[in-house]
């Protein structure tokens, strides 16, 4: 019985492109898709997967909350998260929210089935970089408090407004109101003893979060 793989991204031709790969494995097929977080959450909660393939840029609902919500619904469900941001963004936040893997849009197709076969066997998969990154990072605890203090969408936004986006840009792009990006804005500032978007943008500057 091949593995039941769920794709949720809202590119089509980026979905197209992961059905390809997924097609020349033996033993794994894509049996369902999803543009946004609704769309997903419907899904597993009305379906049967095995394996789900998730962005975490989607309209709306961030997608790592939404993978706590996936393993809410289905904890035995596998998910691998491939993002176009880079693994000392999100990987670790990924891993913590319930993810099976992390791993970036830009990475080698050999890499991206090594991941998918350690993933249907019930493994987690860490690349090497990311491996090396958090060996590295292991003595940088303040940094790390402070950034693990921030809900996922608190850490998207200030990944935002560090890459210089305005709170009214920053509220088109994910879908939400001005004023609940201001309130994550100042959440923000608070946990992170911060008193401006320079500081913020400075801080995400020195610590390569962009």
């Amino acid at each position: 019985m091949p593995i039941k793989i769920l794709i949720a991204d809202d590119h089509a031709i980026f979905r197209e492109g992961l059905k390809q790969v997924i097609a020349t494995t033996v033993n794994m097929t894509v049996v369902d898709e999803a543009v946004n977080s609704q769309e997903l959450l419907s899904k597993i909660q009305n379906n049967d997967y095995d394996m789900v393939i998730l962005d975490i840029s989607m309209p709306g609902r961030n997608g790592l909350d939404a993978l706590v919500e996936i393993k809410s619904i289905k904890p035995k469900l596998q998910v691998l998260v491939l993002s176009m941001h880079p693994e000392e963004q999100y990987a670790l936040r990924a891993f913590k929210s319930g993810a099976s893997g992390y791993l970036t849009k830009g990475s080698p197709t050999i890499d991206l089935l090594d991941a998918l076969h350690k993933i249907s066997l019930g493994k987690k998969y860490v690349s090497a970089a990311l491996a090396e990154s958090l060996v590295t990072n292991l003595n940088e605890n303040n940094k790390q408090d402070l950034l693990h203090s921030l809900s996922n969408r608190e850490y998207q936004v200030l990944s935002l407004i560090g890459a210089g986006k305005t709170v009214g840009k920053i509220a088109e792009e994910l879908s939400l109101s001005v004023k609940t990006i201001s309130t994550y804005r100042a959440h923000i500032l608070r946990k992170m003893n911060m008193k401006n978007n320079a500081e913020l943008t400075r801080f995400v500057i020195e610590n390569d979060l962009l």
